[in-house]
């Protein structure tokens, strides 16, 4: 399926294009933060190389579990040695090993996931998660009865520090009393520590449990506990089938098959690429039928309204401390959203 309207803009100097189309069988390479049985992040991204496997012409391969820094530099220079020719780094900390290695391969296509640096033949993508993270927001919002939601958070960084904010603003929308408060793990995928992190919140009265983590150490905590929990990047229904209300999830298989073609067919350019809930690179996953069907039908017309051009990011905006940061009847730019680092009012925590 080939994606359509994809908001791509190059972030450094001429994109190179590669004129020469692949006569020969395609080599793909994955690197992974997590192992993919983590139902989380990377269990997503691969469950579309599984998809792009089934391409004509294509071999992938993967190496999960891949810290980031020098490992993850060691594991894609022996990638473009054996002859990848396009490899996918799914974590914002492998970007600067990433521009080292494309630097030394330039027939090598590069494609990074979650950051913001390019090259000639080294693009990056990301996905509009936060449109979804608004969604879950909504389904939280609706549901506490405590007016405190808590959410377990791995690194301050823009990614996340929005994706709590689009959560803050999708509750608030359905329970204007809501605070959220947040707990920083510093970890992607560390089940114990996020375990333990819901269960801080959910002893401060959180009575719905969100994450930007990979694990479904959260939803497990919170079903013990007997409240509810919103998931992350699957739907984790099955490990805590009484308290999971729905999920942000990712859908990269349309993303990653577009650009597997556009390499086969030499026309692939560096670009930065943030598709959303339009393009169906991200969603919500199935709502809980303990959600009522009026909040279910609400959300989803929201949804259809982002998918329309409804922007999430709309002022007036303040932050934690009452400053205004977006002015009313504006809307965020993209390079505001992906440099965002001030939490929203109503959210509970520290962006350290």
């Amino acid at each position: 399926m080939r994606l359509t309207g994809l908001l791509a803009a190059a972030l450094a100097g001429v994109a190179l294009c590669f004129s020469t189309a692949f006569a020969k069988e395609l080599q793909v390479g994955f690197v992974y933060v997590s192992p993919v049985g983590d139902a989380g992040w990377s269990y997503a991204h691969d469950q579309a190389r599984q998809k792009i496997e089934e391409m004509d012409g294509v071999k992938t391969s993967f190496v999960e579990a891949v810290a980031e820094g020098p490992d993850s530099e060691r594991v894609m220079l022996n990638m473009a040695r054996k002859g990848f020719d396009l490899i996918f780094a799914t974590s914002f900390g492998y970007m600067d090993p990433m521009l080292k290695v494309a630097q030394q391969f330039p027939k090598t296509v590069f494609m990074h996931c979650s950051g913001f640096k390019t090259a000639e033949n080294m693009g990056n993508y990301f996905g509009r998660m936060y449109q979804a993270r608004y969604l879950s927001g909504m389904v939280a919002g609706a549901m506490t009865t405590s007016n405190t939601l808590g959410y377990v958070a791995a690194f301050p960084i823009p990614e996340v520090i929005r994706g709590i904010n689009a959560f803050t603003l999708g509750a608030q929308a359905m329970n204007p009393e809501v605070t959220v408060r947040v707990v920083w793990t510093k970890t992607w995928y560390d089940p114990a520590t996020e375990k333990e992190a819901a269960k801080s919140l959910l002893d401060v009265g959180a009575d719905v449990i969100a994450q930007h983590q990979d694990s479904p150490g959260p939803q497990e905590a919170a079903q013990e506990k007997g409240v509810y929990s919103i998931g992350y990047n699957s739907d984790m229904t099955q490990f805590a089938p009484k308290a999971h209300l729905t999920a942000p999830i990712w859908n990269w298989a349309p993303f990653y098959e577009e650009t597997v073609k556009q390499v086969q067919e030499g026309v692939w350019k560096s670009a930065s690429v943030w598709p959303g809930l339009k393009e169906g690179i991200v969603d919500l996953a199935p709502i809980s039928e303990m959600v009522p069907q009026a909040v279910r039908d609400q959300i989803m017309a929201k949804k259809e309204a982002i998918i329309g051009g409804e922007e999430v990011f709309m002022g007036p905006l303040k932050d934690q401390n009452g400053v205004e940061k977006v002015a009313a009847g504006v809307a965020m730019s993209d390079e505001e959203m992906l440099g965002m680092t001030w939490f929203v009012q109503g959210v509970v925590g520290t962006t350290e």
